[in-house]
């Protein structure tokens, strides 16, 4: 652990509510003040987060690291940092806002001042998340989330089902939460039972050794909430109606940041804390992310709204990342967290070019398209190299990430490898059908002849994550390098129990009877 005395971290969590401060006191009717300091306020906050990668020692310790007591009497510091598996999640957050403002420009018009201060109260407790050390802090932030979410599709979404969406995501995510906070309590408790020392400093936690009756079902209450964050199927049901009905933004952050949260604490807290639980579910989670994998595939063959279509291929694209993070081993684990990243990068990359043609046209369904590629030969550019990049083509993003996921699986349990090979191929099947459909053929809809092309701010927009679309195909080893050190001290953990006890579910089920007798 290699602690700071200058507290960029805690810079980069806070530096939003300036923002929220000065967008609150600026009265301006049309927004468009407010929108210009939201933006300087999250593209400050992303050049102030790039220290972190250029400074950051390539280990598996904890950098930056922050820790002021805050309630001692209850075992309760304020405690950050941030390793090379969070590292990447908090620049990709601050990467994206910026972008998401940029976005807004049009799109929102009624309660500017309150849509940006959610959504800048949003990236506070997104980036705090990730940079928690302590898990009565990592809760409050996980729970601060969860409101400005739920209100930018309350207020500011599609008015025909907002409610419902709303109202479904907000009961989905408190479910799991409360769930996660029953686990928080159990380990704070028996934490101090066994060593006399009440805290919620997640690194004591990492060094405690659980029964595994304690382990099995603390790996269910955490599992639950981040399953449903991800979301893993059978969990998934309220991630469409949310993506579908969220305004653009909404929809970019949250699958570019929020259900990364779910697969980084699967990664963070099951796997790091629960090990032998995590062997013995080990196989039925690669079960079920190879479901999500084909049951989204398939799901996105039916739909008639680009929109939605997009939303069920984040089923199937994050039953990829949990597929990887649960083959327990280096390539997997690396393709897993990678693809996080690739995921945030190509699926808000498509939101956002669907935001910009239903600014054009306000309809999303593919049958009022066709023959694009005609008209807005800009925009079919960039809608191909994002299409390409979500299937994994070879020199995109896309492309590292499933291949290594693909490697950790077929090492691990090979069938599950060959199962899930069937959801890249469904996967350039419906992309490359949606395209077809929509860019090419005839134009049937005499409108899309009057569109106009990209303008020079969605064109300003869309060029950083093309950039990096391209730049982590072509060189990936430049974010590899960061997580590879961190990856291998968890999975080293996994070969140290193989070695000693044994990759079996019979000998962790004789090591539980031991325990009960």
């Amino acid at each position: 652990m290699h602690e700071t005395n200058f507290p960029i971290l805690s810079i980069i969590i806070f530096f939003p509510i300036i923002g929220i401060l000065l967008i609150a006191f600026t009265e301006r009717k049309d927004g468009y003040l407010q929108k210009w300091i939201a933006f300087w306020t999250t593209l400050i906050d992303f050049i102030i987060s790039l220290p972190l990668f250029f400074a950051f020692k390539n280990v598996a310790d904890f950098q930056f690291v922050e820790k002021v007591n805050w309630i001692p009497s209850l075992g309760i510091s304020y405690h950050v940092g941030v390793d090379g598996i969070s590292l990447l999640l908090v620049l990709l957050t601050t990467f994206l806002c910026p972008i998401c403002i940029a976005a807004c420009w049009k799109d929102i018009q009624d309660k500017v001042k309150e849509f940006l201060i959610a959504f800048l109260f949003l990236e506070v407790s997104m980036i705090g998340v990730f940079c928690a050390l302590d898990l009565f802090l990592f809760y409050i932030f996980w729970e601060l989330m969860l409101v400005p979410m739920f209100l930018l599709i309350l207020v500011w979404g599609a008015p025909a089902r907002r409610v419902y969406a709303s109202v479904k995501f907000f009961l989905y995510t408190m479910a799991g939460s409360m769930m996660m906070l029953v686990g928080i309590l159990v380990l704070y408790f028996y934490h101090g039972k066994v060593t006399g020392d009440y805290t919620f400093d997640l690194l004591k936690m990492f060094q405690l050794k659980l029964p595994f009756r304690y382990e099995f079902w603390l790996f269910l209450a955490f599992g639950i909430a981040f399953a449903i964050k991800v979301p893993m199927f059978p969990f998934h049901t309220w991630l469409p109606d949310a993506h579908t009905e969220a305004p653009t933004i909404g929809s970019v952050i949250l699958a570019g940041v929020l259900l990364k949260m779910g697969t980084y604490g699967f990664v963070r807290f099951n796997l790091s804390l629960f090990p032998h639980a995590t062997m013995y579910f080990m196989e039925f989670m690669g079960i079920l992310a190879v479901i999500g994998i084909i049951y989204g595939a398939f799901m996105c063959l039916v739909q008639k709204d680009l929109k939605r279509l997009i939303a069920y291929s984040s089923v199937s694209h994050l039953g990829f990342v949990m597929l990887g993070v649960f083959a327990l081993n280096v390539q997997g684990l690396t393709g897993g967290m990678i693809q996080m990243i690739n995921h945030g990068l190509s699926t808000g990359a498509l939101f956002l070019l669907v935001g910009m043609i239903y600014e054009r046209r306000h309809t999303r369904l593919i049958a009022e398209f066709g023959g694009l590629a005609k008209c807005l030969p800009l925009y079919a550019t960039f809608f191909m190299i994002v299409t390409l990049s979500s299937i994994g083509l070879p020199g995109l993003n896309g492309f590292i990430g499933e291949f290594l996921i693909m490697l950790g699986a077929f090492k691990a349990k090979w069938w599950l490898g060959v199962l899930a090979a069937s959801g890249v191929i469904l996967a350039a099947w419906y992309m490359l059908w949606m395209y077809q459909r929509v860019m090419f053929g005839k134009v049937v809809h005499e409108v899309n002849l009057k569109l106009k092309d990209l303008v020079a701010r969605e064109v300003w927009i869309l060029v950083p994550l093309i950039i990096f679309i391209v730049w982590i195909g072509v060189h990936p080893n430049t974010f590899l390098s960061k997580m590879e050190p961190s990856i291998k001290n968890i999975v080293s953990k996994y070969e140290k129990i193989k070695i000693s006890e044994g990759n079996t579910k019979i000998n962790i089920l004789k090591n539980l009877k031991g325990e009960r007798s």
